[in-house]
């Protein structure tokens, strides 16, 4: 078949030569488009949105203190604060010590003596502690815990 008959052939089917090739490159341009469009959504729309966790840096231990218990009993309590990597400088303890003797005042031996209990009040203590010194410090430690 000659160059000619093609072209005859061509036009008795309705297609024209070239637009074949045309549609072929707007469909390909058309699915890119859609798929940079979809990874660009999912990657702003479903991105994992939790902040990293805070880097340690310095910490700092803390004076031992004495809390009045129940019954005439007492805590000794030693704590150390695990500040982050981005606090503008060392932490003061008074704020820290101050909630520890507000968290632990009154409370009962018994109470205290449970590992359950006692990490459920330092959980706590943790909590008022990072929020009350602006998130800069990270943990507590107690580096010493003894009742009497």
């Amino acid at each position: 078949m000659s160059k000619t008959e093609k072209t005859e052939k061509d036009k008795k089917d309705g297609a024209e030569p070239g637009k074949k090739s045309k549609k072929k490159l707007l469909l390909i341009v058309g699915l890119v488009v859609l798929l940079a469009g979809g990874g660009g959504a999912y990657f702003f729309l479903f991105r994992d949105s939790t902040p990293a966790p805070p880097e340690p840096g310095k910490v700092v231990a803390l004076d031992a203190i004495t809390v009045n218990l129940t019954d005439g009993h007492y805590l000794k309590l030693k704590l150390a604060l695990q500040a982050t990597i981005d606090a503008a400088e060392t932490p003061d303890g008074s704020k820290a010590l101050d909630l520890a003797v507000t968290q632990f005042s009154n409370q009962t031996v018994a109470t205290l003596s449970s590992n359950d209990n006692r990490e459920t009040q330092k959980s706590e203590l943790k909590e008022k502690v990072v929020k009350a010194y602006d998130e800069e410090v990270m943990d507590i430690y107690f580096t010493e815990f003894v009742m009497q």
